[in-house]
């Protein structure tokens, strides 16, 4: 199967809507063209992001990470689980790159996806940690240090939920975007968890969220 053609012209326009949304330092938008220019690299070998996305990497995917930063300000640890093409937790490390205490940490278990995490964080020289394991064996040296934890694209909220609570239930905060459905997930996952919950709407997509959770247990 063939890449999807772009053109220059197509990615500045989608870049400059996407800074509209999501304003950034000069500093952080280098770092981010930078990040850009390499995943569309590594994208015509490795399937990173969905190929019918890439016209609009700005906003589906880098605004949509950025938008992460305001339910959680002065958050400086955070857990990106999942990381896939690096979002949100790359876009973020770009943002939070001069912020004292910053670490991203970015998991995957995708040896591909964790090689071009690895290559991304070595080249933008940005406050950030891959690890290449499954979800359910990281986390020990973090319980009770991370200030967020976040998840794109990744499971449903039931599954998220599973997978993110002991952060939650040591002091992180969920932050998961999710579509349409959110209100069906948010349904099904309270069949199995109680939590305390907010649901913020996106600025990238219209009929999206963002499901903020701040406590988190399992229901006997």
């Amino acid at each position: 199967m063939s890449k999807p053609r772009f053109t220059p012209l197509d990615l500045a326009a989608d870049k400059a809507r996407a800074l509209k949304l999501t304003p950034v330092s000069p500093e952080t938008e280098k770092r981010l063209a930078e990040f850009v220019e390499l995943l569309l690299l590594w994208q015509q070998r490795t399937n990173l992001i969905a190929d019918s996305t890439v016209q609009q990497v700005w906003t589906r995917h880098v605004a949509d990470s950025l938008q992460l930063l305001d339910p959680a300000p002065g958050a400086r640890v955070w857990i990106d689980l999942g990381s896939g093409g690096g979002f949100p937790g790359i876009p973020i490390a770009c943002a939070l790159a001069n912020a004292p205490g910053t670490r991203v940490h970015l998991v995957d278990s995708n040896g591909k996806k964790a090689a071009f995490l690895r290559e991304a964080v070595r080249q933008l020289g940005v406050p950030a940690e891959v690890h290449h394991q499954r979800i359910e064996n990281f986390g020990e040296s973090v319980v009770g240090r991370a200030d967020v934890v976040t998840a794109r694209a990744l499971a449903p909220l039931k599954e998220l939920c599973r997978q993110a609570s002991r952060f939650i239930e040591t002091g992180a905060v969920g932050l998961f975007p999710k579509g349409q459905d959110v209100e069906v997930e948010l349904t099904e996952a309270a069949k199995y968890w109680k939590l305390t919950a907010e649901r913020i709407g996106s600025r990238t997509d219209p009929q999206g969220s963002i499901v903020v959770i701040r406590a988190l247990t399992r229901k006997t």
